[in-house]
């Protein structure tokens, strides 16, 4: 262990000492209470997740870049997975719970023939069985599968039971009993190509020769590893997921992603700059300006009266276009639900 508490190496082997420091994560040396300054950082960061990296991980990282003081994400990809990740900051936290309920786009292929006990590539093989498939099989299964479904969620998951995820239970050898949900797929398109992701546990001999690709638009809740395994099972041969990318969710697309690697990059400035502002997160919302006066007693949390139809969604703002917050109108009556802070809607303005 170094000076300061950093992880150091010693390599005497070419009769000369050379001290290796090892880095952590964000780019730190391990063990170096490395303190940075936060600061007060409101807005969305469409980020391009990449392979490999957890959610929380990523978020993390991002937030040590750009010195954040709040932060949170918007729903939780796989390591395994890629693609649209939403990271709120500041204000933006408040409303990142639209995101989680939106809809999602993903792209995903599924090696036919070979299960595992994930559902996934990490998984051990349990299963093989021979593939015969054809289009109008796909045909069949893509009709099945589009609209309202059942699906059981996955043991390897982040949902809890009795204050714990599923996938600790399922680490522990213990299988939990879960109950079928209701999900809507929106579309699904399907069609059959040629496997090039073997599973490295099997040897090319056995290795199924078919996989199916996917773009599947859903609802929240939906798990695509167990689709791909439902539909594997429809098809008679069984499936496992090799790839998932997301390409959208809500509004935003993976076009308007920047990656981890071209953030890292950036000077500070131009990080802060990629920034949505926070109401990016409300643009189904309908939008009201409210006066001055009743602008102050809205943000006191008080409802106020006006001509207005009614609306379930409903973003405030004041007569200088800042954002208050969000509520609902029911009966000419705009009551309030997430609100800023006076502080918050001031370091707005004052980035703006």
């Amino acid at each position: 262990l170094g000076k300061g508490g950093r992880h150091e190496c010693v390599d005497c082997a070419s009769g000369r000492i050379r001290i290796r420091t090892r880095y952590g994560k964000y780019g730190t040396p391990l063990g170096m209470a490395t303190k940075i300054k936060r600061r007060p950082v409101h807005g969305v960061l469409l980020l391009d997740k990449p392979l490999g990296w957890s959610s929380n991980d990523i978020l993390q990282k991002v937030k040590w870049l750009l010195r954040a003081e709040k932060a949170g994400h918007t729903g939780t990809l796989d390591p395994l997975a890629s693609g649209v990740l939403p990271l709120c900051f500041g204000a933006a936290t408040k409303f990142s719970q639209l995101q989680l309920d939106a809809d999602k786009t993903y792209e995903a292929t599924a090696v036919l023939g070979i299960q595992t006990s994930t559902g996934d590539a990490e998984g051990e093989i349990i299963a093989q069985r021979p593939v015969q498939v054809t289009e109008a099989d796909i045909a069949r299964v893509q009709n099945q599968f589009t609209g309202a479904i059942q699906q059981t969620p996955p043991m390897h998951s982040a949902l809890k039971k009795d204050g714990k995820a599923l996938y600790e239970y399922a680490r522990a050898g213990i299988e939990i009993e879960r109950e079928a949900r209701a999900v809507t797929i929106h579309e699904l398109a399907i069609q059959l190509a040629e496997n090039t992701e073997n599973h490295s546990a099997v040897t090319p001999n056995q290795a199924a020769n078919l996989a199916i690709k996917m773009i599947v638009k859903c609802s929240k809740g939906t798990y695509i590893r167990t689709l791909g395994e439902d539909i594997g099972e429809a098809l008679g041969c069984g499936a496992h997921l090799s790839r998932l990318r997301r390409v959208a969710t809500g509004g935003f697309q993976v076009a308007q992603c920047i990656t981890l690697a071209e953030l890292e990059a950036m000077p500070e400035e131009e990080r802060l700059a990629r920034l949505l502002p926070v109401d990016s997160l409300l643009e189904h919302h309908t939008r009201v300006t409210l006066d001055a006066d009743n602008a102050a007693r809205f943000l006191n949390g008080l409802a106020r009266r006006g001509t207005w139809a009614d609306s379930a969604q409903v973003a405030a703002y004041d007569p200088g276009g800042n954002l208050l917050g969000t509520g609902h109108i029911t009966r000419h009556e705009l009551i309030p639900k997430r609100l800023l802070s006076p502080l918050e809607i001031e370091k707005k303005k004052k980035k703006s």
